[in-house]
C-alpha cells in the first residue's frame, strides 16, 4: 500500500491543557478510523517549527489520504497536508530506470 505523511498544524492554544489535547487526538483518530477503515498507522511525531504533527501511514490511494487531511480540518487543524512519501530503495530504483 502506498505510504504518506499527514503534516498538521494546531490552532494557536489548541495545546494549553495535555488531558483535552489527548481527547480531541483520540476522538479525531476514531472519526479517521471510522472513515478510512483501511488505513495503516505507522508512526505518530509530535514536532517543533511549523508543523505540530506528523502521521505516517498507508493507506490505498490519494482520495483517501485526503479525506483524512479533510477530516483533520474538520476538526480544527489549521492546516493538515497529506504527503506521498516513496521510500528511498524505490526513489533509487526510478533514478536508474530514467538514467539519472
Amino acid at each position: 500500500m502506498p505510504i504518506y505523511v499527514l503534516m498538521t498544524k494546531l490552532a494557536p492554544g489548541s495545546m494549553q491543557d495535555a488531558q483535552d489535547r489527548s481527547s480531541k487526538g483520540k476522538d479525531w483518530l476514531q472519526k479517521v478510523s471510522k472513515a478510512c477503515p483501511d488505513v495503516k498507522w505507522l508512526a505518530h511525531y509530535s514536532l517543533l517549527g511549523p508543523y505540530d504533527f506528523m502521521d505516517i501511514y498507508e493507506a490505498r490511494d490519494d482520495m483517501t489520504a485526503y479525506k483524512i487531511s479533510l477530516i483533520s480540518r474538520k476538526e480544527g487543524a489549521v492546516s493538515a497536508e497529506s504527503w506521498p512519501a516513496i521510500p528511498y530503495e524505490e526513489h533509487l530504483k526510478l533514478l536508474g530506470q530514467i538514467g539519472v
